[in-house]
């Protein structure tokens, strides 16, 4: 058996990383394993070893073709593994052109989804976890930004869905109330 294949997103800043640790935490107590899977990280590792790129900055400067082979063999790596996978990776990459698909079709293809989880909480929230985070650097944005990136991840979203016949589900992660986030995902995820 193949397992699940569950995707999950978030703008950054949203604590999705948290809240699939968290939950794999207790699905791991409850005997049901969970491997957690970044789709960048994959990407990369696939560059790294096609001779590519040696860091994940230059990625983002390889030909877009070369992008998508890339993107299509990391999907293809991830769709062969056995078990219960979580495939952790952004409905949709703001860029100065616009925004991009995170899981082009060519990548759906490969993973064949069983859902997508979508990690959102209130645009200040997420602002004020990205002011407080320095560990990252991020671009600047403001909440109306925020708000408008987390509207097309539901509409990639859907459009996700219709490609593959997916459910979509959508985890609240508030602030001082990430147990809730945490049920929320887990019942997803059982």
């Amino acid at each position: 058996m193949a397992g699940k294949r569950v995707i999950i997103t978030g703008v950054p800043g949203v604590g999705k990383t948290t809240v699939i640790e968290e939950s794999m935490k207790r699905l791991a107590e409850e005997n049901v394993p969970y491997r957690a899977i970044n789709f960048g990280s994959c990407m990369f590792e696939t560059a790294k070893s096609e001779g590519f790129a040696e860091d994940r900055d230059q990625m983002r400067n390889l030909d877009r073709d070369v992008q998508k082979d890339l993107q299509k063999l990391a999907a293809r790596r991830i769709g062969a593994m056995e078990g219960n996978i979580i495939i952790d990776t952004h409905a949709s990459v703001k860029t100065p052109a616009g925004y991009l698909p995170g899981l082009p079709a060519w990548v759906l293809t490969e993973i064949h989804p069983d859902t997508v989880v979508l990690v959102e909480t209130d645009e200040d929230q997420i602002l004020m976890r990205r002011m407080g985070d320095e560990s990252r650097r991020r671009d600047a944005e403001g909440c109306r930004s925020i708000a408008e990136h987390q509207a097309f991840n539901r509409a990639f979203a859907a459009s996700y869905a219709m490609m593959t016949g997916c459910t979509v589900h959508i985890v609240r992660n508030e602030n001082f109330l990430l147990d809730h986030a945490i049920d929320a995902l887990v019942a997803v995820l059982r």
